[in-house]
C-alpha cells in the first residue's frame, strides 16, 4: 500500500548493510538512521543508500543529517523535534524534498505542521524497548485522534509487531514504522515478507 510518496510497512535500520539486506525483499520504503556519528562517518553510507534505493525503485528516507542527504540527492528526510531546532527550515523547504517529522504531544504536532510537512509519525503507539523514552505509549485513541488533525499522512511507530499492526492501521495510521520487530527478529527476512504480504491483503 502506498499512500501519498510513503508505503505502509516502512522499516527503520541504522546502517547501509541492513539497507542492502531488505531491499531485494521487495521493501518500498525504508528509513537510514544513523545517529551519534559525524558527518563524515555518516557521508559513505548515506550517499551508498540513496544509490542503491534508486537502483531498486525503494524510496529512501533518511533521517536527522539532512545537508549530507540534500548533497546526495535526498528525496526524503525525516527529522524528529530536536531535529528541526537546528535545521535551516527555508534550504529544506526550497529544496523540494519530502519531509516527515516526529511528535509526541499536542503542541509538537502543532510546531512540526508549520513546516507543512509530507508526513507526521506519532510514538511511541505502544511501550518500546528499542530506546529510553520521556514520553508514555500512546495508545490506539492518540492514533485517532492525530489522524483527524492532520490531512497528510499518519505514521505510527513504537512497540509495533505484525500483530499490533492491523489495530494501529484500523485506528487511523497510514503507514507503520517497524524497528525491533524486524531488525531483532531470529528471521528478519521471513519477517519482512510477513509485513509486506500484510499490506498487500489490505490494498
Amino acid at each position: 500500500m502506498k499512500t501519498k510518496g510513503v508505503y505502509g510497512f516502512y522499516p527503520i535500520v541504522d546502517s547501509y548493510e541492513w539497507v542492502a539486506r531488505l531491499l531485494p525483499l521487495g521493501v518500498k520504503t525504508i528509513q537510514l538512521r544513523i545517529k551519534d556519528k559525524s558527518v563524515a562517518e555518516v557521508t559513505g553510507p548515506i550517499r551508498d543508500a540513496i544509490a542503491l534505493a534508486k537502483r531498486y525503485d525503494c524510496q529512501m528516507v533518511i533521517n536527522d543529517y539532512w545537508q549530507v542527504a540534500l548533497e546526495h540527492d535526498a528525496e526524503f528526510i525525516h527529522l524528529g523535534q530536536e531535529d528541526i531546532d537546528k535545521a535551516d527550515k527555508s534550504i529544506i523547504q526550497k529544496s523540494g524534498v519530502k519531509l516527515g517529522i516526529s511528535t509526541h504531544t499536542g503542541d509538537e504536532l502543532t510546531r512540526a505542521l508549520t513546516w507543512n510537512p509530507d508526513h507526521i509519525a506519532l510514538g511511541p503507539v505502544y511501550e518500546t524497548t528499542l530506546k529510553i523514552m520521556r514520553y508514555q505509549p500512546q495508545g490506539l485513541a492518540r492514533v485517532a485522534k492525530w489522524k483527524a488533525k492532520i490531512a497528510c499522512p499518519l505514521i505510527g511507530i513504537g512497540g509495533i509487531t505484525l500483530e499490533r499492526a492491523p489495530l494501529v492501521l484500523d485506528a487511523g495510521a497510514d503507514v507503520i514504522a517497524v524497528v525491533t520487530d524486524v531488525v531483532f527478529n531470529p528471521t528478519p527476512e521471513a519477517r519482512v515478507a510477513q509485513w509486506l504480504e500484510l499490506f498487500n491483503k489490505r490494498n
